[in-house]
């Protein structure tokens, strides 16, 4: 059986701000097989970019285990995990400009991006032509990519992480600049990756659209796994340490801070909120 395309094992992710440290990762545990398409959701600043760049290598974990096939990121050097992110890795990050090399051409960024693999150039040409194709980008193909459009650049940037097929491709909002019709597009580029290449996706997003065509749903809360999504079904995700975390549609009748008992029934589990006789 092959190893999971990610996995993370206990990861913590602390970083230091002016008055005080902030954590933004609090022991995850993921697994994503390899061919499987998931979306991270979860509100702002719950911890859904920083653990796409810890996948990325682009960021350190504080504590804590991550594999991208059954490859061990903590053992890399910093050279080792550039070529892992030339050859095997897409990233897509969710400033478009950061993915893209201002003064070269569309088509130049794509063909650029080739460079790791002994391809000619014509075949670079031809694989940079039908990606900007595919997301829309073929009348632009010989403008600089620093003279595009926001919109423009994020599918430029998409086109460019999958010009070597990586086995894995991490996604940072890869839809949050586009309309509807250019969303769309990127979307069932991304589609046609998964089908064609068994491309692994990962993907932090909060287009619905997205997360609906994804495989699975991992929503994260404060730095937590706190829901898992498949099949249009929600499932909450039971901690090492035991905890849950309540969707807000329950927070009325538990409110943060409420105390509550718990009892087993014949299907599991039920949670009440507790009765306690003031004095």
């Amino acid at each position: 059986m092959s190893p999971p395309a990610v996995r993370c094992e206990r990861l913590v992710h602390v970083y230091a701000t002016v008055d005080e440290e902030v954590t933004a990762l609090r022991s995850i545990d993921l697994e994503v097989a390899a061919g499987e398409t998931i979306a991270l959701l979860g509100p702002s600043g719950s911890g859904k970019s920083t653990l796409l760049w810890i996948l990325a290598g682009l960021t350190r974990p504080t504590a804590g285990t991550v594999e991208l096939s059954g490859r061990p990121l903590q053992g890399l050097t910093a050279k080792e995990t550039t070529n892992l992110r030339l050859k095997d890795v897409g990233v897509v990050l969710q400033t478009p400009a950061r993915n893209l090399l201002p003064y070269e051409s569309a088509v130049g960024n794509v063909v650029f991006a080739q460079r790791p693999l002994r391809r000619s150039g014509r075949a670079k040409r031809e694989r940079a032509g039908s990606l900007l194709d595919a997301v829309g980008l073929t009348s632009v193909a010989h403008r600089r990519a620093g003279s595009l459009s926001g919109g423009e650049q994020q599918r430029l940037a998409i086109a460019t992480a999958l010009a070597n097929a990586p086995g894995v491709l991490l996604a940072d909002e890869p839809t949050s600049q586009l309309d509807h019709n250019s969303a769309a597009q990127v979307l069932e580029l991304l589609r046609h990756t998964n089908r064609e290449f068994g491309t692994t996706i990962v993907t932090v997003t909060h287009d619905a659209a997205v997360g609906a065509a994804m495989d699975r749903t991992i929503t994260i809360r404060d730095g937590r796994i706190g829901a898992e999504g498949r099949a249009g079904e929600e499932y909450l995700v039971v901690g090492r340490d035991g905890t849950i975390q309540l969707p807000e549609a329950f927070l009325g009748t538990l409110p943060p801070g409420s105390l509550a008992t718990a009892h087993r029934t014949p299907d599991g589990i039920e949670l009440r909120p507790a009765r306690i006789d003031q004095p």
